[in-house]
């Protein structure tokens, strides 16, 4: 299942990437939220092969995760790659220059199960894809404003 938003972010590119890379700031979102995150500190957050494991309740029920820093390219973005549970997930974040001024941040999430309990639960999330979409939209939506 994919999931992507586009989002036009009055602000030079330079900050827009300092806002997308800000790993800590969005460490300490997930625990203001109740996420249990730890990062690995064997390499530096801005480095390939960075790694984190977050713990976290989701319908009652607690869940590990481990996400990884794939892959990041300086000022363009990078891509992050998690699992939890059977379930695979790749998160890529663009960023294009529209002008000195304006950024363009795209976003986009890939999510592959792995074992068959876990294509049961992506087969019911694309059930209910209409309105994923739009709640991932508005997160979205939600960052791009907090840069301007």
């Amino acid at each position: 299942m994919k999931l992507s938003a586009r989002e036009d972010i009055e602000a030079p590119l330079e900050r827009v990437y300092e806002a997308v890379t800000d790993f800590d700031g969005f460490e300490k979102q997930m625990l203001r939220r109740g996420i249990d995150v730890t990062r690995d500190d064997t390499l530096p957050s801005h480095e390939p092969g960075a790694r984190w494991q977050a713990r976290f309740t989701w319908r009652g029920r607690p869940h590990d995760m481990s996400a990884e820093l794939v892959s990041i390219d300086s000022g363009q973005g990078y891509a992050i790659e998690s699992r939890s549970g059977g379930v695979i997930c790749l998160g890529v974040v663009d960023l294009v220059a529209l002008s000195k001024a304006r950024t363009r941040l795209f976003v986009s999430l890939d999510v592959r199960p792995t074992t068959f309990s876990a294509r049961l639960l992506v087969q019911s999330l694309k059930l209910a894809k209409g309105s994923i979409d739009r709640r991932f939209k508005a997160r979205v939506s939600e960052l791009a404003q907090s840069m301007t």
